[in-house]
């Protein structure tokens, strides 16, 4: 998910590719993201369709970098200043980042049954044990309708090792056994408000394609 990026594994590629990058989504010129138009866009597994209201930069997928085939990560303006995460169909048993069975500290995985409190608690493990939050705090949670389901809200900001505060929002919904959920992340001062309402409008498009 887009949190790594900007504390862990991609650290030296953002640093390179936020020289280069462009407000408003036009593109960092870099073989390791692609433009998204305003158009339908198949996220994740492809199982979750969404519309940007404007151009936004997609990472692509790179097994060198850990990626989970069910999540995809988006960013407008680097990843050091926002990002948007998308799970689609991630199934029962799976975690959300690959992780070695030795590392002491786990996040959770995934399952079916979960409520939106826990499935609050393993995003927060997330932010704390793989995204370097030194500070996490919990905004407030709430029921929302996602994809037809009964889904939820979760605000959330915190503090990391660079010493930014970022704030974030994700909606979500366990649907047919799978969690589908999108996570918008951004520093707090500025970059947050400046596109929570692309977050809004992109969360409000998505729809399922089976």
């Amino acid at each position: 998910m887009m949190i790594r990026f900007s504390r862990l594994l991609l650290a030296a590629t953002a640093l390179a590719l936020s020289a280069c990058s462009s407000v408003g989504g036009e593109g960092f010129g870099s073989g390791y993201y692609a433009l998204v138009g305003v158009r339908n866009v198949n996220v994740g597994d492809g199982s979750m369709v969404v519309v940007p209201p404007r151009p936004w930069n997609r990472t692509r997928k790179l097994f060198l970098f850990d990626d989970v085939q069910w999540v995809e990560d988006w960013t407008l303006n680097g990843p050091y200043l926002d990002g948007m995460s998308f799970v689609a169909g991630l199934p029962s048993g799976r975690y959300l980042v690959r992780q070695r069975r030795t590392e002491d500290q786990q996040v959770p995985k995934f399952r079916s049954d979960m409520t939106a409190p826990e499935i609050q608690s393993m995003l927060e493990t997330l932010y704390r044990v793989r995204g370097g939050a030194v500070d996490f705090r919990t905004l407030s949670l709430k029921p929302r309708p996602f994809l037809g389901a009964n889904g939820f809200q979760f605000d959330f900001e915190h503090l990391d090792g660079d010493e930014l505060w970022r704030k974030g929002r994700a909606v979500g919904a366990v649907v047919n056994g799978e969690l589908y959920l999108i996570l918008f992340d951004a520093a707090r001062s500025h970059y947050y408000n400046a596109a929570i309402g692309d977050f809004e409008a992109i969360a409000a498009s998505a729809r399922l394609r089976r």
